[in-house]
């Protein structure tokens, strides 16, 4: 099928409570939030109901799946942010000591979301596990959005060649390495050509596109970037014995905090 990029339209896939979502309702976007946590769905219907009013934001309180119907989700009870449709990362989450509560909700393909609502000029994924079941979800259809951002591959480092991999055959070829930590608060450009000014809280995306910092990288500069990076991970990622060590050493704890999340900015073109 043919879907053209509107220009004025944000996928915020993962919407969690939509800190994202300000900031781009803020710039003058319409956005599309993806949310499968249900009482998360219901918080952002509340918060946002004048801007679904006017048609300026849509929920889809489903999970994104390789199919549609019924799956299981993990809420996590210890950290909101850490649901997740992958029974992986839950098993994860309750060895760093977050249990979770496994329910049953609805899923959707992410190819349908695209069908139902446009093709996104920028499309922001940082849902626990299942970043690029997104990003596949575009092969085969024409929709490229111009800019594309994940959750770095924090456990396999053929998985984070994959994701490139993937990248270059839906023709993104330039790329940036972004520390969650380091979102800079500040004037940003609207669409309409007024400059608003927003304080990212820890844990968001943040700035997106030509907003980044630094220039953009080949796919061998961006694989370069994340070679400290991934030894961190390595050392001191989640529920390493290194990492359960150090935090119990009050002097030491600040190695552990070296390690942030790192998102992967894709560029179309």
């Amino acid at each position: 099928m043919s879907t053209a990029t509107s220009h004025d339209l944000i996928f915020d896939v993962g919407t969690h409570r939509g800190e994202d979502t300000e900031f781009y309702l803020k710039l003058g976007y319409r956005v599309v939030g993806i949310e499968a946590n249900p009482d998360l769905a219901a918080e952002l219907k509340s918060r946002y109901r004048q801007e679904i009013e006017r048609g300026t934001f849509a929920i889809v309180d489903k999970a994104i799946s390789e199919t549609p119907g019924t799956i299981s989700f993990w809420v996590n009870k210890k950290l909101s942010v850490w649901g997740t449709a992958d029974p992986q990362w839950a098993e994860r989450n309750q060895g760093m000591g977050a249990d979770s509560e496994e329910i049953k909700v609805e899923s959707i393909r992410f190819s349908e979301v695209i069908e139902q609502h446009g093709c996104p000029h920028y499309l922001k994924i940082d849902v626990e596990g299942a970043d690029m079941l997104c990003v596949h979800g575009l092969e085969g259809m024409s929709c490229r959005p111009t800019y594309i951002s994940v959750e770095s591959n924090k456990t396999s480092w053929r998985g984070l060649l994959d994701e490139f991999d993937t990248f270059e055959r839906l023709g993104y070829h330039r790329f940036k390495v972004v520390d969650q930590r380091l979102h800079r608060d500040g004037q940003y450009k609207a669409l309409d050509g007024s400059m608003v000014h927003h304080q990212f809280v820890g844990g968001t995306t943040g700035p997106f596109g030509e907003d980044l910092e630094g220039p953009w990288l080949t796919r061998q500069q961006a694989i370069r970037a994340y070679i400290p990076i991934f030894i961190l991970y390595k050392t001191l990622g989640d529920n390493t014995l290194l990492r359960r060590l150090l935090k119990n050493v009050p002097v030491l704890r600040r190695l552990v905090d070296k390690v942030s999340w790192y998102d992967t900015h894709a560029k179309h073109g």
